[in-house]
């Protein structure tokens, strides 16, 4: 669970790993060879060839400081460049994280305020952005465009290893003192920063707290028991001497790390290192390592707090969460059997401690921190329960240790260890991508390692490791032995439990006041002048219009005049309409089966995520859920239902929908896959009670903590909930109407009588869905295809359950929504939204193109830079006709409203060049352009065309984005952003209501509390 802070937006190794869809273009099974010729000042160490993933893997160093060079060479255009640096704070200022932002903003070569951003748009860059972790930080890029590539190379290479660290960009980025109204220092005292707000946000999550109080105890002397990002009562301490002194010590070619990835030869990366970096350094003596943290003799109790300003009871609010210190990471051998020993207890809800944690009835649902974490120096093995009580800890900890117990006496079924196995190697092979390039998501899983000086390329190339798991798990004594010496035997041991404090932030706040207001009462005059002075000159550096010509940049000559075209074809002889996609899977089979949604009722159309979520994880026939899912890990990498809606391209308030049965096996497994689908649609159980209890509470777990992470996202959708019929069932289902609706439905469920209800309602639902018109989608191997396409006619010959009924037709929607939404953060979310059209009209490319035009022209300017807020933006969403403005972590609220509204007279009034425009239209088209993985690729291409978005209407769409004028972008807004067709949404805590009282009886803001 560890945080990694980002230049956009916090999420975690977890999160990332799970996440792993989003990529590459597919590559041959060849790989590439003849590359490992190094540059004259690196030294080849060794290459290794990894069959499964069709890479070769070079390890170079540079002879003079050195800087390690991993190359995964690939037949793959979308390169990718990372540089790490070892970062270890010994303290909760935050200061490599704040060095990662401050290092971006301006260097030797580029003296201009903000390269990094101004980069974002002047590149086709299919991913931007830097990572600070707790023990390293690394500034990555992709791009499928080999000029675009080397200008990134040049910008970051000067941005880590020659940044200028002005004392204006760390008042900016990192904290600094102003007063409220900034020229006049009788008004209040402030902390302001960009850093300063985003980690007020990060911890104002439950989970990122529970993360960071866990290990502040198993890590009691090594720089993980501090906060990497910053603790927000200690980042003020941080002095810009002690930055500078860390990027001195840190950001050296000695302490890097260079990782590529595609089909650019490792000497050519290495030529330009050497060029524009390596060649101005000598070798740094200094080695910076974590050191091994010492042990414990005895397990550890503790007892934290965290605060909670809720209306409802405290009650069954407390977290309790068990935490052990495993092997070093770097040892191979201790890795793997940490994953395999994690994924047999907590794999799936078959898995002994995963099942115990679920159904026992001193918590809600497991905590979120449950499983390894790898990526620290020492493995981190953790589990617990959440929505527990503290004077319950000792019954949570006993069962855990008991169920451990009983691991180790008397092991685990030996089908259940090889479906671990099988997870292992499906994961191995899968090409992923669709949310980082599967280049990056390749680079990240070796960095870890690297950091630590292991054996990067071993942690990729784990078909060996697999193998020598299959002989050992013969021994029925094998994982027996694991779960006692790596876990009861282990006294580095802590449990936590983290207890719920409703008069904790007013205290957190009331402490930050009385510190700043000692400050102001400490202030000389002179102190107060140089206050007002640095406010002054922040201000005028931010309004500053610099020379941007200076950065390298490409223009619309470099775009691609055609989007690629993915072939499909109808299977010739099938039981159900199926399109089939020849993709490089590396063996894999995807599948999905969709039912169109018919039209249902209100009362079932609000069961719809509860449904969705529930229909792979009961029972199927005879199987109960336990077996049902130890029977999907041994057949499929994964198995989910979702259920989408989207407007038709032309006419926003036309909807229609589909429920999905998504999933994707190795292809020895393609007819068990089939025979799993179909069993689950034709046999899914609801007669399974209190399984459906549990998960609907395991659901509003989830939900209830996703606002600090996706808060912006939230506010968005309450804000467009008006604007047509998908988006208002968004926002009820699965937005911040959804969160009401979970608790109601969680709470409601006490009552055995009203179980049976639900579940009776979910059986008819289901029933009503087996009547949608029903396809297939398949997407494998090109030469697989024509097997699998006779294997799925006989398999699913017989699944006709449609019966014409008619198809989903909502009523249309076009109101206005004004919302404020009261929750447990320490920051803002704001959200503003305009009726606009969908996708088919002339306009909506001229719309899609505004956003980033005034993102990049003034919003970043006005929210991030003087506001503060960590992000902020605005975008056109064509498939809900809705243009949206956006702040995410954002210290204000009322002035936030109004830079959106001055944006659009920045537009209107100001003078405009073509460089912004096309700036813009870059932005826009790099989106469009964004490769994903092979499978990933299909699955767009078949779902766009199910909705109308085929291949000539993206093609009409993007050259009307290459067309759009200044012109162009004043008459949208003029036509469509009225201020009377606005709707607003914002999220804040009480404080901030209290606050804003007189604003939101102003926008008549209609309050709701989570």
């Amino acid at each position: 669970m560890q945080t990694v802070y980002t230049g956009e937006f916090a999420c975690t190794h977890r999160e990332r790993d799970f996440y792993a869809v989003e990529s590459a273009k597919p590559f041959t099974d060849g790989c590439i060879t003849g590359h490992m010729t190094a540059y004259s000042t690196f030294e080849h160490l060794r290459s290794e060839n990894i069959a499964s993933l069709g890479l070769d893997i070079e390890e170079y160093r540079h002879r003079k400081t050195g800087a390690i060079h991993y190359h995964l060479a690939s037949d793959n255009p979308e390169n990718v460049f990372l540089v790490a640096l070892r970062t270890v704070p010994d303290d909760s200022t935050g200061v490599a994280h704040i060095l990662e932002h401050t290092a971006l903003c301006g260097s030797e070569k580029y003296p201009v305020r903000d390269p990094f951003f101004m980069m974002i748009r002047r590149s086709l860059n299919t991913f931007m952005n830097a990572f600070t972790s707790s023990d390293w930080t690394a500034y990555p890029f992709a791009s499928q465009n080999r000029k675009d590539f080397d200008n990134l190379l040049q910008v970051y290479l000067d941005a880590v290893f020659f940044s200028r660290l002005d004392p204006l960009d760390f008042a900016q980025e990192g904290h600094r003192l102003e007063f409220a109204t900034p020229d006049d220092p009788d008004s209040e005292l402030q902390f302001k920063g960009v850093v300063f707000n985003e980690m007020k946000g990060a911890m104002s999550s439950v989970p990122s707290q529970l993360w960071q109080s866990l290990c502040k105890y198993l890590f009691p002397t090594t720089t993980y028991h501090h906060n990497s990002g910053g603790d927000p009562e200690c980042i003020p301490d941080l002095s810009y001497e002690q930055l500078c002194a860390f990027y001195r010590s840190h950001y050296h070619p000695s302490n890097a790390i260079f990782m590529t990835f595609g089909d650019i030869p490792a000497a050519d990366h290495q030529q330009k290192f050497e060029t524009l970096a390596l060649s101005r350094f000598e070798a740094l003596d200094e080695q910076i390592a974590v050191p091994d943290e010492k042990r414990y003799h005895a397990p550890l109790r503790v007892q934290e707090y965290y605060p909670l300003t809720d209306s409802e009871s405290l009650d069954n609010k407390t977290h309790v969460v068990m935490g052990w210190l495993l092997g070093k990471t770097t040892d191979l051998q201790a890795l793997l059997e940490a994953q395999l020993l994690s994924s047999v207890l907590m794999d799936n809800s078959a898995s002994p401690l995963l099942q115990v944690l679920e159904t026992t009835k001193l918590g809600s649902a497991p905590s979120p921190l449950c499983g390894l974490e790898d990526s620290l120096r020492e493995l981190v093995f953790a589990c617990g329960l959440e929505g527990s009580e503290a004077g319950s800890s000792a019954e949570v900890e006993q069962l855990i240790l008991d169920t451990l117990q009983q691991v180790a006496t008397d092991g685990v079924p030996q089908e259940q260890v090889e479906a671990v196995l099988h997870q292992l190697e499906l994961h191995q092979r899968e090409i992923g991508g669709d949310s980082y390039p599967y280049g990056l998501q390749l680079i990240l899983s070796a960095l870890g390692s690297a950091t630590h000086r292991g054996d990067a390329i071993a942690v990729l190339n784990l078909d060996p490791v697999i193998e020598q798991l299959r002989e050992n798990i013969r021994d029925p004594e094998y994982i027996k032995g694991l779960a006692r010496r790596l876990l009861l035997d282990n006294p580095h041991r802590v449990t936590l439990v983290m207890a719920p404090d409703a008069q904790m932030a007013d205290r957190r706040d009331a402490a930050e006041a009385a510190r700043l207001a000692a400050i102001k009462a400490a202030l000389s005059d002179a102190d107060k002048s140089r206050i007002v002075t640095q406010a002054a000159a922040l201000a005028e550096r931010q309004q500053l219009q610099e020379d941007e010509s200076i950065l390298p940049k490409v223009g619309r000559d470099d775009v691609p005049a055609e989007i690629p075209e993915i072939p499909s074809h109808r299977a010739a002889e099938a039981a159900l309409a199926t399109t089939c996609y020849g993709r490089g899977t590396n063996g894999l089979v995807y599948q999905q089966l969709l039912l169109q949604l018919p039209q249902l009722p209100s009362e079932a159309m609000a069961l719809m995520p509860f449904y969705s979520n529930m229909l792979t994880e009961l029972g199927v026939g005879e199987r109960d859920y336990l077996a049902t899912q130890a029977w999907q890990a041994s057949v499929c990498g994964s198995i989910s239902a979702y259920s989408t809606l989207r407007a038709t391209v032309d006419d926003e308030q036309d909807t229609r929908g589909y429920l999905v049965l998504s999933s994707k096996a190795l292809l020895r497994n393609h007819q068990q896959q089939s025979e799993l689908m179909r069993a689950t649609l034709e046999s899914v159980r609801f007669d399974e009670h209190q399984r459906i209890a549990e998960l609907i509470a395991q659901q509003r777990a989830r939900r209830e903590s996703a606002v600090t992470n996706s808060g912006h996202m939230l506010a968005m959708n309450a804000a467009c909930s008006g604007m047509n019929p998908a988006a208002q069932l968004s926002h009820q289902l699965s937005g911040l109407g959804g969160i009401l609706a979970v608790k109601a439905l969680d709470k409601s469920l006490q009552e055995q009588a009203q179980r049976q209800h639900v579940a009776e309602q979910l059986g008819a639902l289901h029933q009503q869905l087996l009547a949608g018109d029903s396809q297939l989608l398949m997407i494998a191997e090109d030469e697989q295809l024509a097997e699998l396409e006779r294997s799925a006619a006989e398999l699913w010959k017989g699944f006709a359950p449609g019966a014409g009924a008619a198809a989903l037709a909502l009523e249309p929607v076009r109101t206005t929504a004004r919302q404020l939404w009261v929750a447990n953060t320490q920051v803002n979310f704001c959200a503003k939204a305009y009726p606009t059209v969908a996708g088919a009209h002339p306009d909506a490319p001229a719309l899609a193109v505004l956003g980033g035009f005034l993102r990049n022209g003034y919003l970043h300017r006005a929210i991030r830079e003087q506001g503060g807020a960590y992000g902020g933006g605005a975008s056109q969403d064509s498939t809900i006709a809705a243009f949206r403005f956006y702040s995410y972590r954002d210290p204000r609220l009322a002035e936030t409203l109004d830079d959106f509204d001055r944006a659009l007279d920045w537009l209107q009034s100001a003078q405009h060049s073509e460089e912004s425009l096309e700036q813009a239209i870059l932005g826009v088209i790099g989106s469009l352009d964004k490769p994903g993985s092979p499978a990933g690729d299909a699955k767009q291409d078949f779902h766009n065309a199910l909705f109308g978005r085929d291949r000539a209407h993206r093609q009409l769409f993007r050259q009307r984005v290459l067309a759009v004028t200044i012109a162009d972008l004043q008459r949208v807004a003029q036509t469509y952003l009225q201020p009377e067709q606005a709707s607003v949404a914002v999220i804040t805590n009480q404080q901030g209501l209290e606050r804003h009282g007189a604003l939101a009886e102003r926008l008549e803001l209609e309050r709701f509390s989570l």
